[in-house]
């Protein structure tokens, strides 16, 4: 009786210590994917940053200098370092 309240008491704390707080990022990695909109400055799980010129379905084109765009898939955009141009003026 013992040691299977031990494999429970186990298996309590390694949800409450490593898949719990995964479930969370991920909920709110996707909030951020959804509150995307143009102009926010973002940066890419590779390290890219740029500026969203345009949102599709999957996808996001980024500016990442004069004339230079490129597609990146939504679920690839790590954070968004600002808002829009709004925090530009501030």
């Amino acid at each position: 009786m013992v040691s299977f309240l031990y494999i429970i008491g186990l298996f309590a704390l390694l949800y409450f210590f490593l898949i719990r707080p995964q479930q969370v990022r991920q909920k709110k990695h996707l909030e951020m994917i959804r509150g995307l909109k143009v102009n926010d400055r973002v940066v890419t799980v590779g390290g890219i940053f740029g500026t969203i010129v345009k949102l599709k379905d999957d996808t996001a084109i980024l500016r990442v200098a004069d004339n230079v765009r490129i597609e990146v898939l939504k679920q690839a955009i790590a954070q968004v370092t600002r808002q829009g141009e709004e925090q530009e003026n501030e």
